[in-house]
């Protein structure tokens, strides 16, 4: 089956141009410019952008990935794919080693079937000083032989894992798990810069969550903030969701970065599309107040309520990106952590038919994933 969408202004990375798409069999055939060839559906002068790739979720619409609940999972994934995530991770929080292998498991299936792009542990080997919203009775140092256990539970689909580098044996785990094609994100952490340059060497390819759940910049202490700022083979997260960030903030990252190495993520927990409440992240109880999700005890910030049309929307009338630019934060950046940027990731011929139509008010009004609506534009 053939699909045209015409009258369409297109974002690109090269820029936004007005023109026309077809589709078929799942995949982008032709871009042009201009008026389209023949029929097809007019989209009125919409912006078409990829489909976002969210690689840090922890859930949404009440339910939670670390329960490891396929029903919970579904309703997630859904959640999101009508805000126009159409690439999704999902990302466990620290729990006891059955509980995690579990979780994975339950998970895995859910990889396989191609609802999700692969599993992301968010601890358990993370900084008593800097863990935020995870239990820290479950806490543990870094373990390549545990890695190695919960690795098998999720039959090659767990692709990331956080890990403090300052840590003992964190190196050694962050070798271990680079080895097993699983890449290994720096953050919740109290590392110095040399710590962190040090888990950058082994392997660290991704910083979780930049400025979150780590030591502030200083002057005479730059921490792992400036450690990772500065270094090319780091591939920066960031919560753009004007709580976890002030704007001038995302700027100095985005400055320093740039756009290849920077990627939006949502950090969500259970609240993400839902209204204000009592939740629960792992086995943590979370308040939210005003859209804001804080732990019951001790109030520190517990994920977001963030979905990345939200993300990507600010970046452009908040932080002061153009169209391409938060496009490639939101879509292109994160599929080339996850291996995909060949696939997905850009409004490209060839590629995966995974797209959003944005309003001039740049609104959701129409979701395509593999040249199916999820929401259909009228």
């Amino acid at each position: 089956m053939s699909i045209t969408l015409a009258g369409a202004r297109i974002v690109t990375p090269e820029g936004v141009h007005g023109g026309w798409l077809t589709i078929e069999d799942g995949r982008i055939t032709h871009v042009g410019q201009g008026s389209a060839p023949g029929p097809g559906h007019d989209l009125s002068g919409r912006y078409v952008v990829p489909g976002f790739v969210d690689i840090h979720n922890h859930g949404g619409a009440g339910g939670s990935f670390p329960t490891g609940d396929p029903d919970e999972a579904v309703r997630i994934a859904a959640l999101h794919a009508r805000h126009g995530t159409t690439t999704l991770m999902a990302s466990l929080v620290t729990a006891a080693p059955d509980d995690l292998a579990r979780a994975t498991a339950a998970l895995a299936d859910l990889c396989e079937n191609g609802l999700l792009a692969g599993i992301h542990f968010e601890g358990p080997y993370i900084s008593l000083a800097r863990c935020g919203a995870h239990d820290p009775a479950l806490l543990r140092d870094p373990s390549p032989r545990e890695l190695t256990d919960l690795l098998k539970a999720g039959r090659g689909h767990v692709r990331m894992l956080t890990i403090a580098a300052e840590l003992p044996g964190a190196l050694d785990t962050i070798r271990e798990a680079v080895a097993n094609n699983v890449i290994a994100a720096l953050g919740h952490s109290d590392a110095t810069y040399e710590q962190t340059l040090a888990g950058i060497d082994a392997g660290g390819s991704v910083a979780t969550h930049l400025y979150n759940a780590m030591p502030p910049l200083h002057h005479r202490a730059p921490g792992p903030i400036a450690a990772l700022l500065e270094d090319d083979r780091v591939t920066i997260e960031l919560i753009n969701d004007g709580v976890h960030l002030h704007p001038a903030m995302m700027r100095l990252a985005y400055d320093v970065a740039g756009p290849g190495r920077t990627a939006l993520i949502t950090d969500a927990m259970a609240a993400a599309g839902m209204g204000d409440g009592v939740y629960r992240l792992g086995p943590m109880e979370v308040n939210v107040a005003d859209g804001v999700a804080r732990l019951a005890e001790g109030g520190s910030i517990a994920g977001s309520t963030l979905t990345m049309d939200v993300a990507f929307r600010r970046s452009v009338q908040d932080v002061g990106l153009s169209l391409s630019e938060a496009a490639e934060i939101a879509s292109l950046t994160p599929a080339r952590v996850l291996g995909l940027a060949d696939l997905l990731g850009s409004v490209s011929v060839g590629k995966q038919a995974d797209l959003v139509v944005l309003t001039g008010d740049l609104e959701v009004c129409g979701v395509m994933k593999r040249g199916s609506w999820i929401v259909e534009p009228s």
